[in-house]
């Protein structure tokens, strides 16, 4: 069988439980070698087999799931951050299930949850903004015409920009034909949970420049919002003067 699992953001104890179980027992392990904390493969058995996938194409690496299957192998295919995001596993699976070879998919921690850890932020922030728009910019790999940033941008709404830190000049004015001003609070957050991670905060106007200070330009995500500032408002569900299902309001706010 194949387990599609998520390493986490990068940090090697923020892989899930679940995930690290299967990459104990894993007996062909192929990994997002370019993304992936190789500290990771620590967990392997000495007698596994482990594939770098950032040096292979689509087919060499079902070639392997196909063969392993075939001598009833138990085979570990692992991702950064949490697969379902930019982790290119449709296709994987669909061939995987044409030629009848089962999968599962362990989820595992996004970078963008990684991110707003590290920046100790909350990203649906009551009276700022309740969406969060996760997406990249246009480069070598396209992106929907009605995808384009500058028309999600028009929401002005919390924004997670991966694939694109090498952009940065053109991030930014995109972010400026839509909702975003020179002064919205941005930041750019490098390997988020690594030993080397580095934290950018700036604005949507000084992204480029605090790119290019910091010497980042690949390996990074994008966060633009006002999430990033400091007004907001409390939140409803802890309010005495709001009752829920599960607490009633008290008394002294009672009329």
């Amino acid at each position: 069988m194949v387990h599609f699992v998520g390493a986490g953001p990068g940090a090697p104890d923020l892989i899930t439980v679940r995930g690290a179980e299967h990459l104990k027992k894993a007996d062909i392990v192929i990994y997002a070698g370019s993304l992936v904390n190789p500290v990771l493969l620590g967990l392997c058995r000495e007698s596994a087999r482990i594939y770098n996938s950032a040096e292979m194409t689509l087919p060499e690496v079902l070639d392997i799931c196909t063969k392993g299957h075939a001598e009833g192998w138990d085979i570990v295919r692992l991702h950064t951050g949490d697969s379902s995001i930019y982790g290119a596993i449709r296709e994987q699976m669909d061939a995987l299930a044409a030629e009848g070879i089962p999968y599962d998919v362990i989820p595992g921690v996004s970078s963008f949850c990684g991110a707003a850890a590290e920046l100790q932020a909350e990203y649906t922030l009551p009276g700022v903004s309740q969406t969060v728009i996760i997406t990249r910019m246009a480069g070598r790999t396209p992106v929907p015409e009605k995808e384009a940033l500058e028309r999600l941008a028009a929401h002005g709404a919390t924004m997670v920009i991966f694939l694109s830190a090498g952009m940065l000049s053109e991030v930014s004015a995109a972010l400026l034909a839509g909702a975003y001003t020179e002064d919205t609070p941005a930041a750019i957050v490098y390997k988020a949970t690594w030993p080397e991670q580095k934290i950018v905060r700036c604005t949507v106007g000084t992204l480029a420049a605090a790119g290019a200070e910091q010497g980042i330009s690949k390996t990074a995500l994008i966060l633009v919002g006002d999430f990033l500032g400091d007004g907001y408002e409390k939140s409803r569900l802890y309010d005495p003067n709001f009752e829920t299902g599960f607490r009633r309001r008290e008394a002294s706010y009672e009329s």
